[in-house]
């Protein structure tokens, strides 16, 4: 099997080429084949400058007419060259920290040069661009090229080269899917759909492959939901809750009334924890309407029922920020909360003394991350866990509390705006409440959607929101330089708005491969305005509340589902001053552009993502990255919604036949489970 097989029992992986696939999370042969590439790379015939189109990746031969100039600002080194083509036009080229360059380049030379073109005002130019030879560039021609995700110092053609070596350890018949389901939905084999997303011989084949292993992936995601559905809709209901005067009297004396969306999923929590079934529910809600404030509701019903209740946050800053919010409705309302938090990074001594409060039923809500499901945690009589779709809570999860004598209701709160014909396939395991409308006391975001030539003007006018006392977020889609040329990353992105901004500006950079300790620091320093702009890649999507940041700059736009740059939009808007949001398109194609104006003319998010259904289609095989729940590694549930609903039917037709898994076609499929037992979010008991 190669599912086990380390690494580096590939030719050409030593020791050292091993230890960077580990920075990626490739550590056998099997996590490598599944390390499909980031998207693909056609090297067409070099155009002039003229035709030069900015926003695509384009090559240009030409002749450098003068020595390049170096100039330093703060820790960067900027070395500018100027490239002339045939017809005697010009384009800049810039390079970043590459100062040898200023050897490489002779003035006179003909060079080829690859990058992304940018318009500023009527110049183009190119940064960080790619040089060639014509030989190099000849036996690139034509092909499409896979691209991976790096890490600095493991390049796109080692990962190329092993996975050309993993795929000869790859057993041509392994297949999944029972034959039933083959027959009834002719696709290419499991064997011959990997070779191809890796080593494509035409776009229709890597559209064919791609299809195939997007609907494994929907399926085997959409079975294991259906086997969790029919579990927990047996779940016995061991804690029956009734309203009590704490809930009426906490809502009379908030400062604002609940609205009628509110009111509505509010009876629907109520009727749930009363019924003779355990809860199994989830709030979908839009950024800002209002969801968390239910779940206090909630959390407060159980309590005054004389039982626990827990919070779970994705991050421990949101974990101490909703610990904070609580005990400031228990001192300013007298509700009946006594809560702990309870994280990671707590010491031994203070998580011993939450350990004591929980298990003498002491603290009747517990408000912390994932460490409120860990071993050394006994609850008195958990009875209501709340959390968010970034920890979906799943049947072992539950099996986990039922061993410790509870099997509690379970709320799931979600910011991710589905069209309701998806949703219902997609949260098939729950009862979906949806809150469709905002507090009248929210101020609409101002949105604008600009090209690269604007951002001089987005530096000036973060630098005046700073000046007035707000902060900024500024997301990038990449971590690190060498993970792709055409990307703004994160670490060289942070030093290039530190040069760009006044000094005073305190710049700091942030993104998920730094260490718990390092990002929580980060975001809680951001949280207590110790920084001013805050560099990120998504991992920000969830997890920080800091309603003093005004502004959210998205660079690489286009390369986001619409959802999920409206979520990213939702972490700004959160406190009373004006907030904006400005996206940033390399692409200035009518298409790009187009797609992105709906965030411009609209803040609802279900509008937006019923318009992303539309308008995206299977033509980007690779292109919209996403994250959240439905961050599949291939699919995408708006651009694959069709192969969405055809993984559901045969789902729905494999449980018809073979309820219980046990016929001999089903046997690859269960096999595959035990095999990868992270099929992501919920869990298969019955295996």
């Amino acid at each position: 099997m190669s599912d086990a097989i380390p690494v580096n029992r590939i030719k050409g992986v030593g020791e050292k080429t091993a230890a960077l696939f580990g920075k990626i999370n490739v550590y056998t042969i099997d996590d490598l084949i599944r390390h499909y590439p980031r998207d693909y790379e056609t090297y067409d015939a070099p155009v002039s400058v003229r035709e030069a189109v900015p926003g695509k990746l384009q090559t240009i031969y030409g002749q450098i007419t003068a020595i390049p100039n170096i100039k330093k600002v703060r820790n960067l080194s900027i070395l500018n060259a100027v490239l002339k083509d045939s017809n005697g036009e010009s384009i800049q080229l810039t390079f970043f920290n590459m100062p040898f360059l200023k050897k490489v380049l002779k003035p006179g030379g003909f060079y080829l040069f690859r990058g992304l073109i940018q318009q500023r005002g009527i110049h183009k130019i190119m940064e960080q661009p790619r040089m060639f030879t014509w030989d190099e560039y000849q036996k690139k021609t034509g092909r499409l090229l896979p691209r991976y995700a790096l890490t600095k110092g493991l390049t796109n053609q080692t990962v190329q080269k092993s996975v050309a070596q993993a795929l000869e350890y790859y057993p041509p018949e392994k297949e999944y899917l029972p034959q039933m389901i083959l027959q009834k939905y002719p696709m290419l084999s499991h064997r011959e759909a990997i070779y191809a997303l890796h080593f494509p011989e035409s776009r229709e084949e890597l559209l064919t492959a791609r299809n195939r292993m997007v609907f494994e992936e929907f399926f085997s995601f959409l079975l294991v939901l259906r086997k969790n559905k029919e579990l927990a809709a047996k779940t016995e209901n061991h804690f029956p809750m009734y309203e009590t005067a704490d809930t009426v009297r906490f809502l009379e004396q908030l400062p604002f009334p609940l609205t009628k969306a509110q009111k509505k999923v509010w009876g629907e929590l109520r009727e749930d924890m009363g019924s003779p079934y355990a809860m199994n529910r989830l709030i979908q809600g839009d950024v800002g309407s209002g969801k968390t404030i239910l779940a206090v509701l909630a959390l407060l019903m159980c309590a005054a029922n004389g039982y626990q209740g827990a919070m779970m946050a994705p991050t421990e800053v949101l974990a101490v920020q909703h610990f904070e919010t609580i005990s400031g409705y228990v001192k300013k309302y007298g509700i009946a909360f006594r809560p702990v938090l309870l994280t990671g990074s707590m010491t031994a001594k203070e998580k011993r003394e939450a350990y004591a409060k929980i298990a003498s039923g002491e603290a009747n809500l517990i408000i912390g991350t994932h460490a409120l499901i860990q071993e050394k945690v006994e609850y008195s009589s958990l009875a209501l866990v709340v959390t968010d779709e970034q920890h979906r809570f799943g049947v072992r999860q539950r099996e986990t509390l039922a061993a410790k004598g509870s099997e509690p209701h379970v709320l799931v709160m979600s910011a991710t705006p589905i069209p309701r014909t998806l949703a219902i396939i997609l949260y098939g395991d729950l009862k979906v409440s949806v809150i469709d409308e905002l507090p009248a006391n929210r101020l609409p975001i101002k949105n604008c959607v600009v090209g690269t030539s604007y951002r001089p003007k987005a530096y000036e006018f973060i630098a005046k929101e700073v000046a007035a006392g707000r902060q900024a977020y500024v997301i990038c889609p990449m971590v690190e330089e060498g993970e792709s040329e055409d990307l703004e990353n994160v670490v060289d992105y942070t030093e290039k708005l530190r040069a760009a901004l006044p000094p005073s500006v305190q710049v700091a950079y942030l993104h998920g491969k730094m260490r718990p300790s390092d990002k929580n620091r980060i975001m809680e320093e951001f949280a207590a305005k110790e920084i001013d702009v805050l560099v990120s890649t998504t991992v920000i999507e969830v997890g920080i509340n800091v309603p003093n940041a005004t502004v959210m700059m998205v660079e690489n736009a286009e390369r986001f589902g619409l959802a999920q740059l409206h979520q990213l939009r939702g972490r700004v808007g959160r406190g009373e001053f004006q907030s904006y949001c400005i996206f940033i398109s390399t692409s200035e194609a009518k298409e790009t552009m187009e797609r992105l104006q709906i965030l411009n003319h609209s803040n609802d998010g279900f509008h937006i993502a019923s318009e992303d259904l539309k308008l995206r289609g299977p033509g980007d095989i690779f292109g919209i990255r996403q994250s959240g729940e439905f961050a599949f590694v291939l699919g995408d549930i708006y651009t694959d919604a069709n192969i969405l609903k055809e993984a559901s039917d045969a789902v729905e037709q494999l449980l018809v036949s073979d309820p219980e898994l046990t016929d001999d076609d089903s046997l690859a499929l269960v096999n595959y489970f035990k095999e990868h037992t992270a099929v992501n979010v919920v869990d298969f008991r019955t295996i």
